[in-house]
């Protein structure tokens, strides 16, 4: 059997579905392999398009997803999803070719040494030297992208290994099973939490998994503790549920931090190192027990009094079988936090002013999409305005990086949900800045026949920096540019573009476009006026009065 299509062989062995991607000459071994296999090739403009959209796969299945690309320039344009990857914990494995390593045919011609450059943002990178070794490697970087912490992972099959004939021999999928907590850890956790006065639970990225989820709202209900989320922790209890106080999209100076500072304990499940946590600790204050498949990476502002290490979801079980509740609880100051929340974050639902606030467009899109539907984010200012104010009912229903926070990701993310689900509604918000990075990727989304709404945030600058400028008591430069036509740039791939030019058309438009086939790209002028007296001075003042 040819090494490519025992490679192929192997993929198919560990259920793989879609591969994304940019072939090169040193791929077309695997390419004619790919040919006659069930995996579907996806084809994209750009390789950071294919990563992306290989990353979310991971993230919304818990299975790796896959990406192909060529040597030199095709690897080193897989570097910002194999980052965006590996620090948002989504399993995806990326495979690139190379020139020939048994004898030279070209020299050093777009040679680099990509499983060198691979190494510090993946899990696992290996060049394929012997196809007697592919079946191995490629169990070994499937195990690894997925155990616990998941991450991004790399093989480079060269050209000559591609082409050799091996033995037909494929590894069987092997699962993991994740070690149960302590149970002494288990105790000591009880005992503080019972001991608390005001207990809060936090749930972070680690737990945004289907079980942890169902554990997470069982414990909720069973002891009444009040709970709030970091931004990739959202969705995973019900945000409905009169326990809610809110997610943490800042550092400082939110609602959510008066809650914080007033606790005993904080419960911290889930806790991924990537996000830091929001809130600042200091010796003799409060108390945390880490909950999480690892032990607590330790820093000056997050050193936990216990770690409950193990399987999340058998913790948050047996933490609910053992704790009910008590009236050594006094939760009166999260209700008056909860009140407060909620009268802020409303404030500006109903502001029918044009161009749109980012809040009323959050508004909007929670009234005309159901449970399931998806929003996928790009990363700008208005992440901020969807983390706090998009309430989610599902887990993985608002799909934003707080891990890399890289830009030009919104679009290909939102394309993998469609591709997936092709019943729920997806809408991709980006900033204009973010968007014209992978906007090629719209091509491929008409060509795929894919179904989703992109809402370009127009104004014409980078509006997250330019927000922080502001805040530092900097001028007002360096940040501005201008945008295409954006009707006529999604008009030329064969998309359908729009322009509203009020609320009310607005309104008109989402439910045109939300209800419609096709690719929707919407240009949105938004109204960014408030950014600087709400983030930066108003929650000063509000929260310092609690």
């Amino acid at each position: 059997m040819k090494a490519s299509d025992l490679f192929v062989k192997a993929l198919e062995k560990e259920g793989v579905e879609y591969i994304f991607g940019v072939p090169g000459e040193e791929n077309l071994d695997l390419l004619e392999s790919l040919s006659t296999s069930s995996i579907r090739l996806i084809l994209t403009r750009h390789e950071q398009g294919a990563g992306f959209m290989a990353a979310t796969y991971g993230r919304l299945t818990g299975k790796p997803g896959v990406c192909l690309a060529t040597l030199g320039p095709g690897a080193t344009n897989l570097v910002t999803p194999a980052a965006y990857a590996q620090l948002g914990a989504m399993p995806m494995m990326m495979i690139t070719g190379q020139k020939p390593i048994k004898k030279s045919k070209q020299a050093r011609f777009q040679i680099i040494d990509v499983v060198d450059m691979m190494r510090p943002i993946t899990k696992y990178t290996k060049q394929i030297v012997n196809g007697s070794v592919i079946a191995s490697n490629i169990r070994e970087a499937f195990r690894l992208a997925t155990e616990e912490r998941p991450g991004a992972v790399h093989l480079e099959l060269p050209e000559d290994i591609a082409q050799e004939e091996t033995e037909d021999t494929v590894f069987d999928v092997v699962g993991h099973i994740m070690p149960k907590p302590d149970d002494r850890a288990i105790e000591a956790a009880v005992t503080m939490i019972k001991q608390a006065k005001m207990p809060l639970l936090l749930i972070g990225a680690g737990a945004n998994r289907k079980v942890t989820c169902d554990a997470l709202a069982d414990f909720v209900d069973e002891t009444g503790i009040y709970f709030f989320t970091t931004q990739m922790g959202k969705g995973v209890i019900d945000e409905r549920h009169p326990q809610y106080l809110g997610t943490a999209a800042l550092s400082s100076n939110d609602f959510l931090h008066a809650a914080l500072d007033e606790s005993d304990l904080i419960i911290n499940v889930g806790h991924d190192v990537i996000e830091k946590p929001p809130f600042f600790m200091k010796h003799g204050g409060k108390k945390v027990i880490h909950v999480n498949f690892a032990p607590a990476e330790l820093d000056p502002v997050y050193f936990p009094q216990l770690n409950v290490v193990g399987d999340i979801t058998t913790a948050v079980e047996k933490l609910t079988e053992k704790i009910t509740k008590t009236s050594n609880w006094d939760f009166s100051f999260y209700q008056k936090v909860k009140a407060e929340v909620a009268g802020h974050l409303s404030k500006y639902f109903e502001d029918e002013r044009f161009p749109t606030l980012p809040q009323r467009l959050v508004n909007l899109l929670r009234k005309k999409l159901g449970e399931k539907d998806v929003i996928t984010l790009d990363n700008g200012v208005y992440k901020i305005w969807f983390a706090r104010n998009y309430t989610c009912y599902q887990p993985k229903t608002l799909l934003l990086d707080n891990a890399l926070a890289s830009m030009g990701a919104g679009l290909p993310s939102a394309m993998t949900v469609n591709l997936l689900y092709p019943n729920k509604k997806v809408v991709a918000v980006c900033g204009d800045g973010g968007f014209m990075m992978n906007s090629q990727e719209l091509e491929t989304a008409v060509r795929l026949g894919l179904n989703l709404v992109v809402i370009i945030l127009n104004d014409q600058s980078y509006g997250m920096i330019k927000w922080k400028q502001e805040d530092m008591g900097f001028k007002d430069f360096g940040l501005d540019f201008k945008n295409p036509d954006f009707i006529q740039y999604a008009q030329s791939y064969g998309a359908h573009g729009y322009r509203p030019g009020s609320d009310q058309e607005l309104q008109e438009v989402l439910d045109k476009t939300l209800n419609s086939p096709g690719v929707h790209v919407i240009d949105l002028q938004v109204d960014y006026s408030l950014n600087h007296p709400i983030l930066n001075v108003m929650l000063k003042e509000k929260t310092a009065k609690l």
